[in-house]
């Protein structure tokens, strides 16, 4: 006799799915495949790491050493580390940028490839030791140029992406994925140690009911977003928006996929460039969020429209449902900022 839950015996992985997206086009080398398949596979040991942050941290071993004298990694060094390790190795990339690398990584000439990763291997670490969700973010572009790999060939605009997605560790570890076709959400079934699609074709809410924003620097913000925030406090008519902050980008943006409404990181007078960061964190949320019916923006213009002139420029970002967004768009027109 069987015990527990029903297996099913026909369930789409992450990587049957990219097959199966895969053969839709002839001439694809399946390169990329094999590179998301090495960010599945980085994504799944930080995930592991990630549920033995809080063991780890009872006996004050993170970061230190362990019993026995061996050096222990901070979560957020050891992600990077998997990263970098596992795309250098999947002999598909040939320039890597961190949030954690002040440089471009370049890849080694034996093992290069035609793709470029940006990536942020533990966003919202911060959180870690109070055991809010965290995440991973990625975009990959392919190398625009022949010849050597340089700089230039990575300063590309959020257009260009070819794949983008997050993982997020929370109540369990999640990847949403999006191949330029919409987006889908895969849950880390541990039983089997493989990402199962779970969520197909996430579709954004025209409008939602929720703003995210971090209301302890309000004194700094522009009237734009004053006015917008307090209209959602205080409207005119019908129920007010609830407020939702994390303080984890993924967990926030996550948030506003799944239910809705606005997620905001301004400039402000403080930090006029913005804080979140253009290529790693902006450009593939943007990608994701857009390609699910949403919209994402500066504020001046759409954030995948923009150039960047450095690795690690930074960007205002509001994202999320599209009506949402145009509202705020109004008032930055409305006050001719």
């Amino acid at each position: 006799m069987s015990s527990g839950q029903p297996i099913d015996t026909d369930c789409i992985t992450l990587t049957r799915f990219v097959l199966e997206e895969q053969r839709k086009y002839p001439q694809a080398t399946g390169d990329l495949t094999q590179l998301i398949n090495a960010i599945v596979s980085a994504i799944k040991a930080i995930s592991s790491a990630v549920r033995k942050a809080g063991i780890h941290q009872l006996y004050g071993i993170s970061g230190s050493s362990n019993a026995t004298g061996d050096s222990v990694k901070k979560l957020d060094v050891l992600s990077n580390d998997l990263f970098i390790n596992m795309l250098k190795s999947s002999y598909t990339t040939c320039l890597l940028v961190s949030e954690e690398n002040e440089n471009v990584i370049e890849v080694e000439d034996e093992r290069k490839g035609k793709y470029i990763v940006c990536f942020d291997p533990l966003d919202g670490s911060s959180n870690i030791d109070c055991l809010v969700s965290i995440g991973s973010i990625f975009g990959i572009y392919r190398k625009p140029t022949e010849g050597p790999a340089s700089v230039q060939d990575v300063l590309q605009s959020g257009r260009n992406q070819v794949c983008a997605g997050y993982a997020l560790y929370g109540s369990a570890t999640m990847v949403v994925l999006s191949l330029g076709n919409g987006v889908n959400g895969f849950m880390l079934d541990p039983a089997i140690g493989e990402f199962i699609l779970t969520e197909r074709n996430i579709t954004m809410k025209p409008r939602g009911k929720i703003y995210s924003i971090n209301e302890g620097y309000e004194q700094y913000w522009d009237e734009a977003v004053r006015e917008y925030v307090i209209s959602k406090k205080r409207p005119e008519s019908g129920k007010p928006y609830g407020a939702r902050y994390i303080g984890s980008m993924v967990a926030d943006v996550h948030r506003t996929l799944v239910y809705g409404g606005i997620f905001m990181y301004p400039a402000t007078s403080q930090a006029p460039k913005g804080k979140l960061r253009l290529m790693y964190e902006g450009n593939p949320m943007s990608y994701i969020v857009e390609k699910a019916g949403g919209r994402a923006t500066s504020g001046q213009s759409d954030i995948l429209d923009i150039v960047p002139g450095s690795i690690h420029e930074r960007c205002p970002i509001f994202m999320g449902s599209k009506e949402d967004v145009q509202d705020v768009l109004d008032l930055y027109k409305k006050h001719g900022l």
